[in-house]
C-alpha cells in the first residue's frame, strides 16, 4: 500500500501513520516526483497533485470537513472518500460551544461591557434549565456537542435534514422542523456541512424567528452565516438594539477574516481564529490508519456522498 500525504504538517502525518501501517510506503507531496499512490490522506490539496496521481484508488480527508475538497476540479469523481468523524474534535467543540452557552447564559458580556463603563449592576439570572439551546447538524460532533450540553442541564433542540432520535435531545427535521427550533431557543449552534442546500441557512428570515436577546455560536463552517444579515440583526454599537444580543463565531467564508472585516470591530462579537476543534493527531491517525487499512482489504467503509457534501 502506497500512500502519499498532503498537509501543512505532513511529516507529522508520515510519521504517525507509519507507526501503525508499518508495511505501507509513504511520500510527502511536493518531496517526490515519481512516487504514484494508491491512497491520498490529505488536507485541502491542490488541483495539481491530482493530475500526477492518476492511479489512486481512495483519499481520506485528514478533517471533517470535505467542502474544499469537493470543489476541487480535478479531483477523481469515481473513487472513494472518507473523512475524519469526530476523532477526538467533537470534545474540543463541545468545550468551544459549552464556554459560549455559560457566556451568555450567564451574562458574562453584559458584565465585560459594564466594566468598561464602571458600572455596577447584577442581572436576573435565568437558570440552566429555561435556557434552550439548538444545534444545527446532529452528525458525529453535532450529538456530542448536543449530549453534553443536555448533561450540562440546558433543554437542547437539534435539528437535520432527515429524522433521527437522540435520548435526551428533541429533535426536529425538514424546513418546518428548522423554523419550530429557532422560535424556541436562547442560543443557536451551527454545526452543519458547507454543502449547497446549507449556504447561507442561517440569513434574514432565520435570524428574524429567533426570539429577541437570543445568542448565535458558530464552530462549524463559515458559509452558514449571512454576515450582511448578522450585522442588521445584532445593530449597531454596544447597546442591544437589535434582535440579536451577540455571536461567538469561529469560521468564515474568508480565512483568515480579512482586516476590512466590519465584523473585527463590533463590540457584541465574539471572534476566534477557527480554533474550536483542531484535530488531535493521535486519534486522527487511528482512524486513518483504520479507513486505509479497510479500503486496501475491500471492507465496507462509510465514505463521503459527494452530492450531499458530506
Amino acid at each position: 500500500m502506497r500512500i502519499l500525504i498532503h498537509a501543512d504538517d505532513a511529516a507529522l502525518w508520515k510519521d504517525r501513520l507509519a507507526s501503525r501501517l508499518p508495511s505501507a510506503e509513504f511520500a510527502i507531496s511536493g518531496e517526490t516526483s515519481d512516487f504514484q499512490a494508491d491512497y491520498l490522506a490529505a488536507w485541502k490539496p491542490p488541483a495539481s497533485l491530482f493530475e500526477t496521481q492518476p492511479a489512486l484508488k481512495g483519499i481520506v480527508n485528514l478533517g471533517a470537513g470535505v467542502d474544499a475538497l469537493l470543489d476541487n476540479p480535478s479531483l477523481p469523481r469515481d473513487i472513494p472518500i472518507v473523512k475524519l468523524r469526530d476523532a477526538g474534535m467533537g470534545e474540543l467543540i463541545a468545550d468551544y460551544v459549552r464556554y459560549g452557552v455559560l457566556h451568555f447564559q450567564r451574562d458574562f458580556d453584559r458584565y465585560r461591557r459594564q466594566q468598561h463603563h464602571t458600572t455596577w449592576r447584577e442581572h436576573a439570572l435565568t437558570p440552566k434549565r429555561e435556557w434552550a439551546v439548538g444545534v444545527l447538524g446532529l452528525g458525529s460532533i453535532g450529538r456530542h456537542v448536543a449530549r453534553q450540553l443536555a448533561d450540562d442541564g440546558y433543554p437542547v433542540h437539534g435539528w437535520s435534514r432527515s429524522p433521527k432520535a437522540l435520548k435526551g435531545i428533541t429533535c426536529h427535521d425538514g424546513d418546518d422542523g428548522l423554523q419550530t427550533l429557532l422560535g424556541k431557543v436562547h442560543t443557536l449552534v451551527t454545526l452543519l456541512p458547507d454543502t449547497p442546500a446549507t449556504r447561507g441557512i442561517i440569513d434574514r428570515d432565520a435570524l428574524a424567528v429567533l426570539p429577541d436577546g437570543a445568542s448565535l455560536i458558530n464552530p462549524g463552517r463559515g458559509t452558514l452565516i449571512d454576515e450582511a444579515a448578522l450585522l442588521e440583526a445584532l445593530g449597531t454599537g454596544e447597546e442591544e438594539n437589535g434582535r440579536l444580543r451577540g455571536a461567538l463565531l469561529d469560521a468564515f467564508p474568508t480565512e483568515p477574516l480579512p482586516d476590512d472585516s466590519p465584523l473585527w470591530q463590533h463590540s457584541r462579537l465574539w471572534i476566534t481564529p477557527h480554533m474550536a476543534g483542531p484535530t488531535p493527531i493521535d486519534e486522527a491517525a487511528d482512524q486513518v490508519a483504520k479507513a486505509l487499512t479497510a479500503m486496501q482489504a475491500g471492507e465496507a467503509i462509510d465514505t463521503v456522498d459527494p452530492k450531499a457534501g458530506y
